[in-house]
């Protein structure tokens, strides 16, 4: 395959420190930085088994998309497998599943950018700066995939320095004795026990956790575009057990280590704990700088993942021919565009609209995930029975299959079960079979417009 143009007219510029540092920064985000104090409150030491756990069963969601990926490394690799190995409905509902997902955290992580900048400048309005952000993020994606490719390079070495340097010093802190009196290893235990709340405060966070883990997949999407992908893919699929071991595990191990977890659930984000003990004028900045890194990072991949699922949805005919236009460079210029509209119009909903539609635009995200994740791990069954009967040799095996596809697929449902009895979150569960209702409908709609 030619080595600068895919197949399907995108360009192959990314190269593999591209794909590495994306499947990195998917796997660093706003969850880590901010989720991890909700965790905490309530689980207490024992969220770093539950981060291990969710991790877990991402990486083994992973390898079962790599196989998938590194076999056919096409655009919009998510729909075109349900689509060839399952059906049209499964490839219709998995790619716009995944492209309205996005859209809902690209409106989330833009509204979240506008926040972090009021923390320096509290007379600019929150829009303001996230149509700023919108207007810069969407004019990169539009330049060349290269360029997209280096934005999220350095987005992604923020975010890794500085989960890198929290973990040296916070290591530093405890092993010179620094880190005072109360900073030891036993505080992973002495304050109530490793399960303060019981195994069932640990249980009831495992659906917050594993939507820490939500942008992993984006390696999938990388593939019409990565330089070797055959290569690359596999090695970053393989490193995101390292990743989740050494940025998650390990940052939140010596984070509880030095404070009494009780302590730092009352003080808000463990991360902004670690770093007062610089300084608090230095903290705060600091911290706000990562943060906001993460948040336009999210939606940077974002503007991407999306524009290349339109891509590929309308090379089956699922979507209108019309987005397949790419400009000389390579780039899906109409895809973006109808991306960045409807991205917009989030934007506009959540600044007109009270937080109440914040709360049921984030549930949709919440369900749009598990029918992904679900979804990934259903195809994958398919795509291996369909390899097998035609004898092929599969570059890339995922692990114990067909039983890690069906430990996956009950997990899936286990989180579904948490949702439904949590308050406030419950909605997202009622709302699946309207979203699949709808997806069928709209299903329905393009069956018969074809027709005519």
């Amino acid at each position: 395959m030619d080595t600068s143009t895919s197949q399907d007219g995108l360009k192959r510029g990314l190269k593999n420190r591209h794909i590495q540092l994306i499947a990195l920064g998917g796997a660093i985000g706003t969850g880590l930085f901010l989720g991890s104090a909700g965790v905490l409150k309530a689980a207490g030491p024992s969220m770093i088994l539950g981060y291990a756990i969710g991790g877990f069963i991402a990486f083994l969601i992973m390898r079962q998309l790599g196989e998938m990926v590194a076999q056919e490394p096409v655009a919009g690799t998510f729909s075109h497998f349900a689509y060839k190995y399952w059906g049209d409905f499964a490839g219709f509902l998995s790619g716009w599943n995944y492209w309205v997902l996005y859209v809902l955290v690209s409106m989330a992580e833009l509204t979240a950018v506008g926040k972090y900048v009021e923390f320096w400048r509290p007379d600019i309005p929150t829009w303001v700066s996230a149509l700023v952000f919108f207007v810069a993020i969407n004019a990169v994606n539009l330049a060349n995939v290269k360029l997209f490719g280096e934005m999220e390079f350095w987005f992604a070495i923020i975010k890794v320095v500085a989960v890198i340097a929290m973990i040296v010093f916070g290591g530093y802190l405890l092993v010179s004795g620094h880190g005072g009196p109360q900073a030891s290893i036993s505080n992973l235990w002495n304050d109530g026990g490793f399960f303060p709340h019981g195994f069932s405060g640990l249980f009831m966070m495992l659906a917050v956790i594993m939507f820490s883990f939500g942008g992993l997949e984006l390696i999938g999407i990388t593939a019409a575009e990565a330089d070797d992908p055959r290569k690359s893919i596999p090695k970053a699929v393989n490193q995101v057990i390292y990743r989740i071991l050494i940025f998650y595990i390990g940052a939140l191990t010596v984070l509880l280590s030095l404070y009494p977890w009780s302590k730092v659930a009352a003080g808000g984000s463990p991360f902004v704990m670690i770093f007062s003990q610089i300084g608090e004028g230095l903290t705060a900045n600091v911290l706000n700088i990562v943060v906001l890194t993460a948040a336009l990072s999210v939606y940077n991949s974002g503007v991407y993942a999306n524009s290349r699922m339109l891509y590929g949805l309308a090379e089956q005919g699922n979507a209108p021919r019309a987005l397949l236009k790419v400009n000389r460079r390579g780039v899906p210029v109409a895809a973006i565009l109808l991306s960045a509209l409807a991205t917009f119009a989030c934007v506009i909903i959540n600044y007109v609209i009270p937080a109440r539609a914040l709360d049921v635009l984030m549930a949709l995200v919440v369900a749009a995930l598990v029918i992904n994740w679900a979804l990934i791990s259903l195809t994958h069954i398919k795509f291996r029975k369909a390899m097998d009967a035609k004898g092929e040799h599969i570059v890339f095996r995922s692990f114990w299959f067909p039983l890690s596809n069906w430990i996956c697929l009950a997990f899936m449902v286990m989180i579904l079960g948490i949702l439904l009895f949590t308050p406030g979150l419950d909605v997202s569960v009622y709302l699946v079979p309207v979203w699949l209702l709808a997806m069928w409908l709209g299903y329905r709609y393009k069956i018969r417009a074809t027709r005519h």
